[in-house]
Parts: C-alpha cells; structure tokens; sequence
C-alpha cells in the first residue's frame, strides 16, 4: 500500500472523527434534559460509535443483501440509526436513556451528519465516489475469490482491457439545449470530451411520439413503430394502456421483443421503460421490481451513510429549494408557467435519489464486467416539465449529470473493463403555456363541447387517465392527443366520424390552438389545418401548407406515426408559434413532449469521435439502435451473430473486433 493510500486513509479517518464528535456534541446539546456534554466523555463516545459501527454494519450489510428490493431499502435507514442508537445505550456515561430518547438522538445525529458532511464536500461528489470505489473493489476481490486467484490480486484489483460500453441516456435533453449549456462552459466534463477531440456530438430526430418508452423500444428493442403514444388506447381489448405503469409495461415489451434487443449479449438495464433483452435488469418498468438480492450495489447505498440516508436528508432540501424557485417564478411573473407544487414536490428529491441510486448500480455492473450498460437518468426531464427546458432549475439539473459523468472517469480504474462511454437522450422537450391557459379549457372539454348531442350512444366506463364522453375518449401527450370513438371496434375514416360527430372534426379544425388534425379518408391519411389539407400519401396540398410549421420530418413523421399500432381514429397536435416555436401542451406541462413542434423531437448524441456513424442522418429511435448494434458488434460485444436485418443496408461502419482509442 503506498504512502499516498495510507496518508488518504488516516485522512478519512480523522474527518469521520471530527464529523462524529461535532455531530454527537449538537445532538446531546439539543436533547432535552441532557447535562451538557463533557469533551472527553464525548470523545469517548466518537470511539464507541465507530466501533459499534466497526462491528454492526457488516452484519447489517448482510441483512440488507439477504433482504434485497424494498427490504433493504428500509433496513437501509435503520441501520444508520441503529448504530448510532446502541453507541448512545452503550456510553457509560448514560446521558440519554430510553428507547425513544435513543432513537430521536440517532435520527438527529444521522440528519446532521449527512447535512455537515454535505458542507465539508462543499456540494462535491468526493464521499460518493470515494464509497462507490470501496463497493467495486468488494465486489472484484470476491469475484477473484471465487475464481480461486491468487492472494495478492485481492488487495487492488487491476482495470480490465477488454472493452465495455456504458449507454447513459439523459432523459428529454435537446441537442440545442446541450449544445448551448457546453459553449456557455457549464458542463465540464462533457464540454472537455468535445473540445479535447475525444467525443464528438450529433443530433438526431426521434419522430413521432417523441416520448420516452416510443424512442426507447425503437433505441432497445428496435420496434419504435409499436408505440402510438405515452397512453393510447386498444379497442380491441377495450383497454387504457399507460406506459409508465408497470403492470403495462410487462404487457408491451414482449410485443417489443424479438430476442435479439440492444442488451441481449449480457447486457444490463438500469431504470429503463424496457429491457432491451437485458441479462439483468434493475429498476426497469416493464421488470416491476427494486434490485434483489444479487444487487450488491443497492443494498451497499442502502446501508452507506453516504448514501440513501444523504440522499434524503438532501432530498428534503430539494423540496424547499423547489419551493423557492417556483416562488421566484410567481414574483417575477416569468410566463410561461405551470403550478410546481403537489406530487412534483415529491419528484424532484425521488430523481435525485434515483440518480445516485443508478450510479451505484452502475458501478457495481463496472466492477462485475458487465459488457454493455444502458441506463436512463431522469433528473433534467422530471425538473424540465415543471420548470421549462432552459430555466435555470433545469440546467442545474443537467449540471449535476454532467458531474455524474465525472464520477465514473473517476470509478474506470477500479472496473473490470476499459469502458467508453455514450451520451444520448431519447427526445427532447418543447416550452409553451398549455392549451387550458391559453384558451380557458382544456381539450377534453372541447371534444366534449364539440360532440355534445350528436349522439344518444350510452357513456362506456371512464378509463382512469383518460376522458370518455359518449363515448369519446381524448388520452393527451404532451401536444399530441389521440382521440378514439370507443364504441366502433375499428379504426374510423372522415366519413364515419363525421357521420356519428358532425361539428367534431369541423370544430377542430377550426381552433387556434390545434394545428393539426390527422384523420384517414379514401385516399389514405390527411392533415388538416385551418386554411389548406395535406394529403401525406402522396404530398398534394391544398391551400395552405399545415406542416410548414413543424419542420422538414413532419410528413414522413405523421405517415410513420399512422403505421403504428392503436393510433387514434383522430390525431390532434397543438399549434406552434413560427416565432418562438412554442406550443400548446394538452397537460399541464410548461415543457412537453410527445408530438411535434420545437425542440422535442431533437434529440442528441455524444460519442467517442474516432467511432464511425454508418448512416448519414439519424432519423427515428430504430436508427439510432441499429447504430448502437453496429459500435456493439465492432467492439466485439455481440457475441451472437449480427443479423443483416439489424444492420441498415449500405452501413459504411467496420466490422472490428476491437474499438478505437477515444
């Protein structure tokens, strides 16, 4: 061990020393009835607690493994204040005395220590990383335990060279919005990839629906076309489907799957939608489960005082800062904005926990070896919704990702392979005032106004995330909305609908705050707008051109997106504004995604510079998987064969058995 490590320990030591008398000193300050605490008897009880603590928190960590997903997340909390609790039962002093008395003192002591270790990093990721290194070097020295390797390989395992490939999406980033926060020099390690040379940074367009389980079964599974939306409806089934919930997710990806999706040669995924045909899967919707029992690295950030402990203590914090930002907005007046309070208070401390959660899943897959890890990291999306995809709450988000891609510059000598490392996101997301605050209603209630005694048609149940009216059912994403007739089992023309809802189509047409209605007549799939059609079969326009707003991929857009299944028997997209490119979201999102306008649907991609893209544009998430195929197999990571049909024809990319340096 060289001097260096010793010198680093005995500094560790000694910091955990002082947190720990500090912590202890306030805490038996703050109790009531406790004799004010001498300094030697305290220095006492730091000896004790760090004993105690020498002895218990393997046999927790144990615990904790043994009981893995929601097991070990609350044994996780009480392990640090058990610790604490039986050092202040053991102090001979015995100033606190009663099992209560121990467990406020223990719960004070944990929330000030992870408060004061916060200030001593001065917001830094030291701590962290310093704890994600103690886990991968557990998990490498057991892994060379079981393999029988000598006993000197136990004390610092060497980095692999066989290389691996890290897939970390930043969830609804534009490339814009990238690309301005890394020239304004906000985000230092990214912007030192890009100007070093060493990674280089591409845009690419998802499509439409520009959402994250549509771009991630097109990313994963290569199946983008399955997805109509973030909700949609199924008449077939009479069924709502939502694809956060879990119990749907599990229904979609085997309509996803082929066997042969993004991470099937022992890949991981980590806080997915989807699997993408992983060999492990931690924190993946259509999974529905925490990690189990095999995770180490969740029960280890479960039991780590600097980690879930911190994460929420922190996380309480974020809840205020929240309150203080959305506040500044209302004195300000600053337009657009939605209301931040409700369930979104609980949003931002969750994402926070789950990115550190993810990042110790992530390093604990490093030192395992796994091949190929992709994993979706949510903060600047879940922040960007509320607060807008430029505002500076958003991009303080980003900036703590950024920090996150430090992290694991800083993990890679302790892993088991020569990792690289890819930055993508799955779209982007679009700012506006939402259509309910523009026009005082909301869409639901337009359709309803609209459809109102065109028909004696008895009402069907009402779905729980969508509205029926007799019976129509409106299910919204983002500024894209599909519309079904529930009660016809089949997908409805013009004729039809007009038939059964005269004013419908007329009245929407006809609003400033729709600018496309996409319906199918005799001669294929049209868009409406309110002073021309286009017929996107064959391009004929009439009038004035209603794509023109939403950019150069509208047509070929909206024609993919009436291939996929369960689209509406109507498709309705908000107005945008030529000048500012905002839109009108159908839920009330200040930035939204989903449909087309602005910057939703411009997405990124950071890659290694030296590796060759085999396509000259990205167009749509099944392009970007194939891409994603093609790096994978050059590396040497598909270790089954590479089917022509997941390569696009005319790929110019190399097959290698080993990447390129960068």
């Amino acid at each position: 061990m060289s001097w260096r490590r010793v010198f680093n320990r005995l500094r560790a030591v000694l910091r955990s020393a002082l947190v720990t008398f500090v912590v202890l000193t306030a805490t038996l300050w703050l109790m009531p009835g406790v004799a004010s605490a001498d300094v030697v008897q305290t220095l006492g009880l730091v000896l004790l607690v760090a004993g105690t603590g020498a002895v218990l928190r393997p046999l927790l960590l144990v615990g904790i493994v043994a009981l893995g997903g929601w097991g070990a997340m609350l044994l996780g909390v009480v392990a640090q204040i058990t610790v604490i609790v039986v050092a202040l039962e053991l102090d001979p002093a015995e100033r606190i005395s009663g099992l209560p008395s121990l467990v406020v003192a223990a719960i004070l002591a944990v929330v000030f220590a992870a408060i004061i270790d916060w200030m001593l990093d001065s917001g830094s990721d030291d701590t962290f990383v310093k704890e994600a290194k103690r886990l991968m070097r557990g998990v490498r020295r057991r892994q060379v335990r079981q393999a029988g390797g000598p006993f000197l390989t136990l004390r610092r395992p060497r980095q692999g060279t066989e290389p691996g490939l890290l897939m970390l999406q930043f969830d609804g980033l534009s490339e814009p919005v990238l690309r301005w926060a890394v020239r304004a020099g906000n985000l230092p390690t990214l912007g030192h990839w890009l100007r070093s040379g060493s990674h280089a940074m591409v845009g690419w367009h998802t499509g439409m629906p520009s959402t994250t389980p549509a771009s991630q079964a097109g990313i994963l599974h290569g199946a983008f076309r399955q997805i109509p939306g973030f909700r949609w409806y199924e008449k077939e089934t009479g069924k709502l489907m939502v694809s956060s919930r879990p119990r749907d997710a599990a229904l979609i990806e085997p309509r996803l799957s082929d066997g042969r999706g993004l991470l099937r040669d022992g890949g991981v995924s980590i806080g997915n939608a989807f699997s993408g045909d992983a060999v492990v899967s931690l924190l993946t919707v259509s999974h529905a489960a925490l990690p189990g029992r095999s995770a180490r690295g969740w029960a280890a950030f479960m039991a780590s005082p600097y980690g879930f402990t911190r994460a929420l203590v922190l996380g309480v914090g974020e809840v205020f800062t929240e309150l203080h930002q959305a506040r500044l907005q209302r004195r300000r007046n600053l337009q657009p904005r939605v209301s931040r309070s409700g369930a979104f208070l609980a949003l931002r401390p969750a994402s926070m926990l789950l990115r550190d959660v993810n990042i110790s899943l992530i390093a604990e897959q490093m030192a395992r070896g796994a091949p190929a890890v992709y994993c979706d990291l949510v903060d600047y999306d879940e922040v960007a919704h509320h607060a807008g995809p430029a505002r500076p709450e958003s991009m303080r988000q980003l900036e703590s990702l950024d920090r996150m891609l430090g992290v694991l510059e800083r993990l890679a000598p302790e892993a088991a392979r020569r990792y690289h490392i890819v930055v993508l996101s799955d779209h982007g997301q679009s700012q506006g005032a939402t259509f309910r605050q523009r026009y005082g209603e909301t869409l639901k209630d337009l359709v309803a106004r609209l459809s109102a005694d065109d028909s004696a048609a008895p009402e069907t149940p009402a779905e729980e995330e969508g509205t029926v009216e007799a019976p129509l059912l409106v299910v919204s994403s983002g500024n894209l909305s599909l519309l079904y007739l529930t009660r016809f089992p089949h997908r409805l023309c013009r004729a039809e609908i007009d038939e059964a809802y005269p004013r419908l189509v007329p009245g929407l047409v006809a609003h400033p705050g729709i600018g496309l209605v996409v319906v199918r007549d005799e001669d294929g799939p049209v868009a409406l707008g309110t002073s021309g059609l286009h017929r996107l079969s064959d391009g004929t326009v009439e009038g004035a051109d209603p794509l023109l707003p939403y950019g150069p991929h509208a047509r070929a857009d909206l024609l993919r997106h009436q291939e996929s299944m369960h689209v509406g028997d109507l498709v309705l997209i908000s107005s945008v504004d030529p000048v500012t490119e905002e839109v009108a979201a159908f839920e009330e999102l200040v930035g939204s995604h989903g449909g087309l306008g602005g910057w939703q649907t411009e997405a990124v991609l950071v890659h290694p510079a030296r590796w060759p893209i085999g396509r000259p544009e990205l167009d749509g998430p099944d392009a970007v998987h194939r891409q994603l195929v093609e790096w994978l197999d050059m590396l040497g990571l598909r270790t089954q064969p590479v089917g022509a049909d997941e390569l696009e024809a005319g790929s110019s990319t190399p097959r290698l058995s080993r990447a390129h340096d960068g």
